[in-house]
């Protein structure tokens, strides 16, 4: 088996830093989230840890996009390819929900951000918003979904967002996400926002 390069085990050192502190923040919280901790969950020495990451807080800026993109990732790999319209928004919402089983601490280290890295908080809120309009935009593009006034696409936006997040919140701490709480997500789109397609 060939032996990783530097620059692979670097970069290994680097996610698993990323790991533990997202292990560490999403059970304790940003403000009980040490470099001591993180070192010792992720294996590295404290000394190896300024040599991937500069200080405490330069730590807490990288944690939301790291997960965040992750989150991105596994609900993209997902999704399959001819899915479109509400049937695409559902099952994007069933791996939303499939994620945060598997992350628990995730919602802890998305909202605890709103304080301890308010920026890459608000970076995190657009990046998700503008995703989802683009998916929309998409959707309106193919004729799938009612017809939207550019000035009500982004409350439309943020309503399914909050729709999305008040319910996943409902089962936080790594309770399983009901199949009859995506369905009643699923009606809220096919009822809604994409009943011109259900008509066609």
């Amino acid at each position: 088996m060939k032996k990783p390069t530097r620059a692979e085990r670097a970069l290994q050192t680097y996610q698993a830093l990323l790991d533990a502190a997202a292990e560490v923040a999403g059970k304790y919280g940003y403000a009980a989230t040490s470099i001591a901790k993180v070192t010792e969950t992720a294996g590295v020495s404290q000394g190896a840890f300024y040599n991937y990451i500069t200080h405490r807080q330069a730590l807490f800026e990288l944690l939301l996009p790291y997960v965040g993109q992750r989150m991105i990732d596994e609900i993209a790999t997902a999704i399959p390819k001819e899915l479109s319209g509400a049937e695409r928004e559902v099952a994007r919402f069933r791996a939303y929900c499939r994620f945060l089983e598997r992350n628990p601490g995730f919602y802890r280290i998305l909202y605890e951000a709103e304080v301890f890295a308010p920026s890459t908080y608000r970076e995190h809120m657009n990046r998700t918003a503008r995703g989802f309009r683009r998916s929309l935009e998409r959707s309106l593009a193919a004729s799938n979904v009612n017809d939207i006034a550019d000035g009500e696409l982004d409350a439309l936006v943020h309503a399914l967002l909050g729709a999305r997040a008040y319910i996943a919140m409902r089962y936080r701490e790594g309770m399983t996400i009901l199949e009859s709480a995506i369905r009643g997500y699923g009606r809220l789109v096919n009822q809604g926002l994409f009943s011109a397609q259900a008509k066609t």
